[in-house]
Order: C-alpha cells, then sequence, then structure tokens
C-alpha cells in the first residue's frame, strides 16, 4: 500500500484532500492528514476507509519523524518557512515530498541529498507559483520549437472576488493568507525593461500600479512581484529584453493599499507597545498628530491630500478605521493590527465565490512576422469552501503526486514543475477540471 501525509488542514488544503481521497478509491493508497487541530483534520478526512486525521505538532521532534518515515509521499501545507523542517525528516528517511511554496536555497542545497535517496522534492507546485510555471513554460517551448525569438514576457496572476460577490469597495476578499497580501511588496521588485534592469521599491509599488487589459474581462490593475530576473533561467529567457511577473487587483485596490502604506500601517518591524488598549482610531492618530484637522478623518485626508469625502477615504472609512473599537492585541506590530481589522472586513460570506485570473503575454518574432500572443485563464470558485483558489492551489499537487506514485515521473532530486514530462500531464488532467487557457493572437504586433 502507498500512503500520503498531508501536513496541513487548513482552507488551501481542502481540494487537494478530496482529490486524493477521491483516488484512492481505486488504488491501493492510504492518505493521512495531520494537523495541530485534530477537529480541523477530522472535518477535512471525512467517512472514509481510505484515509485517517491525527493530531500532529510539527514542533514534535519525535511525533513528526514518526509520521513522516511511515509514509511515501509527504505534501506539506504548512506556512513556507515551516518547510525545512519537513523537509529534513524527508530527506533523512527517503521519502518524496511536494509543496506550492517558493523554494529556499537551504531547500534547493538538498538536491543532490535527495537524488542520493531515490526521491524527488517538488516545489512550487500550487497556483503561483505552480499553474503560472507550467502555463508559461509550454508555450514558452512551443514558440521556440516553431522556430520563434521572444522579445517580450509578461504573466500576470490575481486571486481576487467574483464579480458576483463583490460588494464592498475594495473589490476584495481574503481567499489565501493574509499575512501574505498585507506584507505583500516590501522587498523591492525587479524586472526587465528593453533589457535594463528595473526597480520597484515599495513606497512607490502599488502607487505606480500599471493597467492590464485581461482579454475577456476587462481592466485590471497590476503591480510587479519581487525578483522576475529569476526567471530568464528558470524560463530559458536570458535573451529576453522584456521581462515581468505581477499581481492583479481590480481598479481603485492599488492606490487605496498605497494609502495605508503612505500612513506606516503596513509596518511589520516594530510593535505598538499599548495596542491591546488603544482603539483603532487612537492607533492610526498616532500616525497623524501634527496634520491639521479637528479629527482623525481630517488629518489622515490631510496627510495624504486627499478629498475627505473622495473614494480612498471612503475606502478607509469602509475598513473601520477610525472606529472606537479596541484592537485587543497584546504588543502587535502595525501590520499585525490592521491584518486583524481586514479578516473582520475582508472574510469571504459561505456563498462567496472567489476569482481566480492569470493572463501570460508573449511578444516574439517568428518567420519573420511579429506576433503578439495571449494566453488566459479565467476560473471561478463555488462558494468560501471550495474556493477557485483552493482548487488551482491543490488540484496541481494532487495530480503530481497521482503520477509519482503511479511510476510516471522519474524527476529526482529538488525541482520545480517546469520540464515537459511534468506540465505536459499535469496541465492534460487539470483541463478536466476546466482550467483553460484561451489564446488570443495578434499578428502582426499592433
Amino acid at each position: 500500500m502507498q500512503k500520503i501525509l498531508i501536513i496541513g488542514a487548513g482552507r488551501s488544503a481542502t481540494s487537494l484532500i478530496k482529490y486524493l481521497l477521491e483516488e484512492a478509491k481505486t488504488r491501493d493508497w492510504f492518505v493521512t492528514v495531520a494537523d495541530f487541530n485534530l477537529d480541523l483534520a477530522e472535518a477535512k478526512i471525512g467517512q472514509t476507509e481510505k484515509g485517517e486525521a491525527i493530531s500532529l505538532n510539527i514542533k514534535d521532534d519525535e511525533a513528526r519523524a514518526t509520521a513522516i518515515s511511515e509514509h511515501d509521499v509527504i505534501i506539506s501545507m504548512l506556512p513556507a518557512f515551516m518547510h525545512i523542517i519537513v523537509a529534513k525528516d524527508a530527506l533523512k528517511y527517503g521519502k518524496h515530498m511536494v509543496t506550492a511554496s517558493y523554494i529556499s536555497d537551504e531547500i534547493e542545497a538538498m538536491s543532490e541529498g535527495f537524488k542520493s535517496k531515490d526521491a524527488v522534492f517538488m516545489g512550487e507546485m500550487g497556483l503561483d507559483p505552480g499553474i503560472d510555471h507550467m502555463s508559461a513554460m509550454e508555450k514558452i517551448n512551443e514558440i521556440k520549437e516553431a522556430g520563434g525569438t521572444i522579445h517580450t514576457f509578461r504573466s500576470y496572476t490575481g486571486g481576487i472576488i467574483a464579480e458576483e460577490s463583490d460588494d464592498n469597495p475594495w473589490h476584495y476578499k481574503f481567499t489565501w493568507n493574509p499575512r501574505n497580501v498585507v506584507l505583500a511588496g516590501q522587498s523591492t521588485a525587479k524586472y526587465l525593461v528593453d533589457g535594463a534592469y528595473t526597480y520597484a521599491p515599495y513606497r512607490r509599488l502599488f502607487k505606480d500600479a500599471k493597467t492590464v487589459d485581461v482579454k475577456g474581462l476587462g481592466d485590471f490593475e497590476m503591480y510587479p512581484n519581487r525578483d522576475s530576473l529569476d526567471y530568464q533561467e528558470i524560463y530559458t529567457l536570458q535573451n529576453t529584453p522584456n521581462l515581468i511577473r505581477g499581481t492583479l487587483r481590480r481598479p481603485g485596490y492599488c492606490q487605496a493599499w498605497n494609502a495605508l502604506i503612505e500612513l506606516g500601517l503596513t509596518d511589520d518591524t516594530y510593535k505598538i507597545d499599548d495596542s491591546a488598549t488603544l482603539t483603532y482610531a487612537d492607533w492610526v492618530s498616532a500616525y497623524v498628530r501634527h496634520e491639521s484637522g479637528s479629527n482623525v478623518i481630517q488629518k489622515v485626508a490631510a496627510r495624504l491630500d486627499l478629498e475627505i469625502d473622495g473614494q480612498i477615504m471612503e475606502q478607509l472609512k469602509w475598513l473601520d478605521l477610525f472606529s472606537n473599537e479596541k484592537i485587543g492585541l497584546e504588543a502587535a506590530t502595525p501590520a499585525q493590527i490592521l491584518q486583524k481589522l481586514l479578516m473582520q472586513k475582508w472574510t469571504l460570506k459561505p456563498e462567496d465565490k472567489d476569482l481566480i485570473i492569470m493572463q501570460h503575454e508573449f511578444e516574439y518574432e517568428v518567420d519573420g512576422e511579429e506576433r503578439k500572443l495571449f494566453s488566459t485563464m479565467h476560473y471561478e470558485g463555488e462558494n468560501a469552501t471550495d474556493t477557485a483558489m483552493s482548487k488551482l492551489v491543490g488540484l496541481p499537487m494532487g495530480i503530481f503526486t497521482k503520477l509519482l506514485l503511479d511510476g510516471e515521473i522519474k524527476l529526482r532530486g529538488v525541482h520545480i514543475p517546469v520540464s515537459k514530462e511534468v506540465y505536459s500531464k499535469v496541465l492534460r488532467e487539470l483541463e478536466q477540471f476546466d482550467v483553460h487557457f484561451k489564446e488570443t493572437m495578434l499578428s502582426p504586433v499592433g
């Protein structure tokens, strides 16, 4: 019997667990879902003879090592910084491991070790990173095989709220790790424009957001991701002069988020000592005390040079930033305070649907003709439990695990899904779940 261990039963694990349990019905598999919260793990596993839920404290070295040693494939759904703990045990016991997170330098250094144990560590096997890698590489290779030379590659992804569930002035709700949203962009973004390195520091990242036409859906705002330069070699685009990866949001989000940055409310580097006893209005007032105005709203508008009844100020008011509610967090950083508030305001209602959008743009020359190709995917969730985010993070990991256990994946060592051996099979099965990329070609470029 082949045994799969999923560590972490949170929101993004839902579709992964469902997929593997369904596949286990026709295979000699057993699926274990481990979480510190046993009730959560039991709720996700349900009633099945093909799996079980266990309580696991990831910091309990003995319990963790025992669980990992007893399984063939380890799927970590833990926060990214905790993967290394699991990876060390997976390497020690020669187990395959899969995650949806970016591969760290420390894990990359384990590649030869995993090879020596005849095991694979597949990272970045979710949505972004994951489906973005696979769909981009498939198209890049197609263009090159047709004799094309790529001059421009742009890739954008967004996890947002579906239009029918969009009921707030930010046009956004959490479908992924809230902390990652609050801290987004705090390292300088790097990308290529006409062959020159281009940098977007945090203080300008959201303010300078660009408009992107997503085919079939209209205009969205885009801010650049961390380091697009890493993808020159990964995507075999070393000679491509224009390269950028970015995140998409609905119009109106980025300028309002920039207001929070300018106020200092996204800072995670220091603590507010008396945060537990302050109200949100007290907290915000501390950043604008010397501005003109008789109350905190007027002072914030003055500090940001905004109309007090303008759109951005209305968005800030809607967040209850100026309320007399107590923060109630001990010695919290500004980012932690903001996150708590946003989690009260940006939570999905049970019937809400989320939306994933992804678009790759290629400008290239083939047979002396300049062409522009858009490859676009959008995918809507069912409700607050079966979200598009959960499906598109979980399904690629589940499909890869099945292919691995079926012997269709021969890779060993540490990898991300940019090889044809992986993407050609995973993308084809994703199509069975209605994950499709629609192509729009402009020829010649206009």
